[in-house]
């Protein structure tokens, strides 16, 4: 079972509202999680990503764990300070 599973699991069984909203909220929490994994693959910091950004240490955490409102252009510039691209994709 992945790390994110494992995660899932755990919170849904400890949280009912969680459990109740996880659906709706999954897709958000996903983009958070996918994010701080390809800094983490890039070995970078949330400091060195904070200023490639020109921004704090906070913002780049408040993206990585609630980006429920994130923009495009933001997804964008943060893939760019870790050298990587954003693929957008409608099915």
């Amino acid at each position: 079972m992945s790390d994110l599973k494992k995660y899932i699991a755990k919170r849904k069984k400890n949280d009912a509202e969680f459990a109740e909203s996880f659906e709706e909220g999954f897709e958000n929490f996903k983009i958070g999680v996918l994010l701080r994994q390809a800094r983490e693959s890039a070995g970078i910091t949330q400091d060195e990503v904070a200023k490639k950004l020109q921004t704090k240490k906070s913002a780049i955490s408040r993206i990585e764990n609630h980006s429920e409102d994130i923009r495009l252009s933001t997804l964008r510039k943060y893939a760019e300070a870790l050298g990587k691209q954003i693929r957008l994709e409608i099915s």
